[in-house]
This record gives structure tokens, C-alpha cells and sequence, in this order.
């Protein structure tokens, strides 16, 4: 790999001292071969051993890139000039992509995002887990194989685009006039922005006519840095299978100026919105919803479903941004749960009830718990909902509350946890295996905590029988995979 320097070892043009010792120092350009790519989508290059991490690049391709940063075992460089492409380079549609930090993989082919991020989630069980994985074409264990984890092929969209339900849009003033898009990549600089690729159109057109009439009434924008202005956000959610439409306005104070005439422009704008709440954040943070929510005008909720289940949606409540492929999870995770209507299920971070109400549906019982108190309550109102009556939800952590269950007599032939990106709490992980389910299906959002926590029920007595990374964000760099565990019989 070739290089020169613009400095050789004096003093950085920042005037901070090269460290010592390595084959490149801030400010350098080099030719790198990309080798790998990092689970935050970076290309990963080496000169002389030295790695560096290359924003937008791909593996397979040669660069000439600029260092940014050196740190003793590794760097950062910008990707100046492509030198040999991979056949995997695509180019981004979205007309503002190297502005957004929002999706990262949009230059790479939606096929090879999705065989990337199958191999993320086989590094990080042989890596972490330390588990094995049945090679390509292999069933886990037959004729003269070894056994080992079958990871299939990941389950994408057809058509990868247009598959949020929901937008988060922060607001701004630029020039005197009322913004609101994204934040620039790095930064919380705001973007103006009309056009998301990966929003439903519908979540695109409302903001737009939001803003316009924020203009029209003349509304002040919040102002991180003084903590003044009033209006910080404007979500949206939109229902793929009814179409109703949800307008929340984050607002950084309790009043919101002329909400009669918010109200009517609305109504004559976007007929499509049933439901336009407030919701006040008078905090300093990043943290988008405060605790208070009122609605302004219409219903306190928008109803949507996933297969054949009906969930009712307010303002806070977690619901999954990609129906579609949420009900492919599910399918996976009632398949590895094994259901034949005789078993009890408990269903660990069980939020709003999405999980539980689709086990219900082939289970004689199911336990949900959850350490959020509002989400229980939309819990037990979606299953009034459905008329589901084999659900039971209690508030509090998994790791409390299933001890005292066990105590209590209910015994659980499986177990779904379903954590967040941090993994299961070491408890819940004792608690499995001291309830000890015929089998465990892990819903994870997190390849490095799922590998990590599946190792610990691996040697507590179970089997990893089955991954199966599921896209349910296209075009970035996140993946989630279902889990099938089998208890081993001792």
C-alpha cells in the first residue's frame, strides 16, 4: 500500500504531536485495499498492520483516502477517490445521502446488504459466542458434517423502500424561516428536507404541509444551545393497513400558540389525519417525547395491524416502524416457539403486547411482563381489543417478576425475550435457566448482546438450534435476527 505524507514527523496541522511509532499520522493520504466493513458500515483498510476505518467504502475495492484521526491501534480516514470500485456499488438514489446520517448502506446492492449483514451476525456468534456455525448448504449436523447453527440467508424486502410508519423530524430556523428534516451526519445541524426514500410517502407529504403551515402561523423553532423557541418535533405515524394518520407536536412549553387555527389547517390540509396530539418536552435533551400528552383534536389513538392482530397506537406508544417486515418476525417467532395450543409462554420485555397477542393465538397461556408501566396498560387494552383473553401482563422486570411467577406454580414451556439493544439482564438470564423451558426464542435487535447472552443459555443447559437475521431497516446498517433454543435433556 502506497502513501505520502503532507507532514512528515513535526507537528500536526492542528499543532497536536503525530504519535509515535505509527505508519501514518493525521493529515496523510494513502491507497487502501478494503478488506472487511464494520458493523457501523465503515470499510476497513491496513497500512503496515495499522488499521483504518474509511466512511463509504466497500470491501473489495481500492481507495485513496485521507486521515482524519490516529488513536494507538487504529484510525479514521476520509474516502477521497475510488480507485478500483466492488461490482456491489450502487449508486444512492436519495438526492441528500452524503449529507444524512441516516441510512449508511445505500450504496451498496440491497443483496449484498443482506449477505453482509448475515455475515455480521456469524462473526459475532463465532466471535463472541464462541458457538459454531454450520457452513454454507449445511443443515446443522448430518452426514459427516459437524453439527452446528444454522444461519440462513436473510429475509429482506422485495421491495426495499417506503417502509416506515413513522417519522421523527426535528425542527429549525434557517435564514429566518421554519425547517425541519434531518441532522447532518456527525452533527445536530439541521437539514431541511422534503423526501425520505425509506418514509411512507404519506409521513413525507404531512410534514411538509406541517411546516408550511408552522410558516404561515408564524411558530417559533426550538434552539438547543439557549433552550429557547417553542417547537422541537414533528411526528408522524401513519397506518399501513387502515390509513389513519397521527400528527404529534413536540413543543418546548405548555402553551402552543393559535391551536384553533393548527387544528382547522390540518383538518383542511390532510384529511387523512385522525388523531393531532401535543406533547411537551420543556427539558434539555436529545430524548424527542416529555411526559405529558394531550390530544388537541381528534382520537387519543390510530389503529393498525399486524396479521390478523389490531393494536391501538397513541403518541408514545413503541410500535415497530416496519409492519411489514415486524410481521415476518413474528412468523419466524412463533415457528421456533413451536406452539400446538397446549403450552404456556412467558413473553419477556413484552412492550405494548405486539409478541404476546400473536403467541396467544396458538398458546393456551401467555405471561407478558414489562417495566414500563404505560405500555402494560396499551398492552392489556390491545388484548380487550382482540378479545384475547389467555394474556396476562404485570408491570415490573423480567428478572422480579418471573421468580415470584414461578413461585406462584406457573411453570413455562417456552420463554421469548425480546430485549433492548443492551441484552438481557444477567438475572432474566439466571431465571431462564432456572425455570427451564423447553425451549427460549430470542428476538434480538443487537448481534454483539445476542451472541453474548446466547452463550451464557448455551452453558446453562440449551442449544442453539436456529438464527434467522431478518432486514427491518433496509439500507442501514442494523439487522435483527429470531432465535430458536432447544433445552438439552440431561
Amino acid at each position: 500500500m502506497s502513501r505520502h505524507r503532507s507532514g512528515r514527523n513535526t507537528s500536526r496541522r492542528d499543532g497536536t504531536a503525530p504519535i509515535a511509532g505509527l505508519p501514518v499520522n493525521k493529515n496523510d493520504e494513502v491507497m487502501l485495499d478494503i478488506i472487511g466493513m464494520t458493523h457501523e458500515g465503515e470499510g476497513v483498510g491496513r497500512v503496515e498492520g495499522f488499521t483504518l476505518f474509511v466512511q463509504g467504502a466497500l470491501p473489495g475495492e481500492k481507495v485513496q483516502a485521507k486521515v482524519l484521526k490516529t488513536k494507538k491501534q487504529y484510525g479514521y480516514a476520509k474516502l477521497l477517490k475510488l480507485v478500483e470500485a466492488s461490482s456491489d456499488r450502487i449508486a444512492p438514489p436519495c438526492g441528500i445521502y452524503d449529507q444524512c446520517g441516516g441510512c449508511g448502506l445505500q450504496h451498496m446492492d440491497y443483496t449484498a446488504q443482506l449477505a453482509w449483514k448475515r455475515q455480521l451476525v456469524v462473526d459475532n456468534l463465532e466471535r463472541i459466542g464462541k458457538l459454531q456455525v454450520a457452513g454454507p448448504g449445511r443443515s446443522g449436523g448430518g452426514d459427516n458434517e459437524p453439527a452446528g447453527i444454522i444461519v440462513p440467508p436473510t429475509l429482506g424486502m422485495a421491495e426495499p423502500w417506503r417502509y416506515r410508519n413513522k417519522a421523527q423530524v426535528p425542527m429549525g430556523t434557517v435564514e429566518g424561516g421554519l425547517v425541519g428534516g434531518f441532522y447532518a451526519r456527525g452533527s445536530h445541524r439541521i437539514v431541511d428536507m422534503d423526501t425520505c426514500l425509506i418514509q411512507h410517502e404519506h409521513n413525507d407529504d404531512v410534514v411538509r404541509r406541517v411546516k408550511a403551515i408552522g410558516r404561515k402561523l408564524g411558530i417559533s423553532t426550538y434552539d438547543e444551545e439557549s433552550g429557547k423557541g417553542l417547537l422541537r418535533h414533528v411526528v408522524v405515524r401513519v397506518a399501513f393497513r387502515t390509513g389513519e394518520m397521527m400528527v404529534v407536536l413536540v413543543t418546548n412549553g405548555d402553551r402552543l400558540p393559535h391551536t384553533d387555527e393548527w387544528i382547522a389547517e390540518i383538518r383542511r390540509e390532510i384529511p387523512a389525519v385522525t388523531s393531532l396530539c401535543q406533547n411537551v418536552n420543556t427539558r434539555q435533551t436529545n430524548v424527542i417525547f416529555g411526559d405529558v400528552t394531550r390530544t388537541l383534536w381528534g382520537s387519543d389513538v390510530i389503529y393498525d395491524y399486524i396479521g390478523e392482530v389490531k393494536f391501538a397506537i397513541s403518541a408514545r406508544s413503541f410500535y415497530q416502524v416496519n409492519p411489514d417486515q415486524t410481521e415476518v418476525l413474528y412468523g419466524k417467532t412463533v415457528e421456533y416457539a413451536g406452539l400446538t395450543g397446549k403450552e404456556t409462554v412467558i413473553d419477556a420485555y413484552c412492550g405494548i403486547g405486539t409478541i404476546s397477542l400473536f403467541l396467544a393465538q396458538h398458546a393456551k397461556q401467555v405471561y407478558g411482563v414489562e417495566i414500563v408501566h404505560e405500555a402494560i396498560e396499551d398492552a392489556r387494552a390491545n388484548a380487550a381489543l382482540n378479545g384475547t383473553d389467555n394474556v396476562i401482563f404485570e408491570v415490573g422486570a423480567s428478572e422480579d417478576v418471573m421468580p415470584k411467577w414461578k413461585e406462584q406454580g406457573i411453570t413455562a414451556d417456552v420463554i421469548v425475550v425480546d430485549p433492548p439493544r443492551k441484552g438481557c439482564d444477567p438475572r432474566l438470564l439466571e431465571t431462564i435457566l432456572a425455570m427451564k423451558p423447553e425451549r427460549v426464542v430470542y428476538v434480538s435487535c443487537n448481534p454483539s448482546t445476542l451472541a453474548r447472552d446466547l452463550r451464557v443459555l448455551e452453558d446453562g443447559g440449551y442449544r442453539t438450534v436456529e438464527v434467522q437475521p431478518v432486514d427491518m431497516f433496509p439500507h442501514t446498517v442494523h439487522v435483527e435476527a429470531v432465535v430458536g433454543m432447544q433445552r438439552i435433556d440431561t
